[in-house]
């Protein structure tokens, strides 16, 4: 193994951990075939991440901050309007990140999770820059539009087959995404507008 690849070990270690999780869940996962995936071996890993549940909340950190990178949380009110069009796009090119958390859910259930306290202050931020983008001042408020626009664009992807049964949704079918997306968009729209009207033609910005 070269230096380049030995300094990148824990980068590979949370790629490979990654496909794994969003495949078998935090409790089918194996970190044997991580290891073997990451071309590295389970010593290494343990060093690096201490246990299989704070590897799983490494990666689900990881993928949180790579989705804040690519869809940035809105900051006016324009922005927010086309937020579930962005999400959509995001989780249909990868929908590894709604696998990991259906995965979490499940495995958790209404416990405490691993990473608590940082995952609520991640959304507590994204509360405010939306409140502000709203002029909204109760942060229950911004928080169910948060959960309610997220759902409206990830549910597609968490439950696959139901996509399938209720839209009759093909895979290759180009036209029939576009078509979800642009439904889903208008949806979020009447829910964000439903809560904090848009201003008239006349008002002040």
């Amino acid at each position: 193994m070269t230096k380049d690849a030995t300094r990148d070990t824990p980068t590979r270690l949370l790629d490979a951990a990654r496909a794994e999780f969003a495949k078998f869940g935090i409790a089918g996962a194996r970190v044997d075939r991580i290891a073997e995936r990451a071309a590295a071996n389970k010593q290494r890993l343990y060093s690096y991440f201490g246990s299989k549940e704070q590897l799983f909340s490494t990666v689900l950190a990881r993928a949180y901050r790579e989705l804040g990178e690519q869809v940035p949380v809105p900051t006016t009110r324009e922005d927010l309007e086309h937020y579930v069009g962005r999400i959509f796009d995001y989780h249909r090119r990868d929908t590894s990140l709604v696998r990991l958390l259906a995965w979490e859910g499940l495995h958790y259930g209404d416990a405490e999770i691993p990473g608590e306290e940082e995952r609520q202050a991640y959304y507590l931020s994204k509360n405010e820059t939306l409140g502000k983008a709203l002029s909204l001042t109760s942060p229950q408020e911004v928080g169910h539009l948060l959960m309610t626009l997220i759902g409206i664009a990830s549910w597609p992807f968490v439950v696959e087959q139901q996509r399938r049964l209720m839209a009759g949704l093909a895979p290759a079918s180009e036209e029939g995404w576009d078509q979800l997306r642009a439904s889903l968009t208008s949806y979020a729209c009447a829910v964000i507008n439903s809560l904090a009207p848009a201003p008239g033609p006349g008002a002040s910005p």
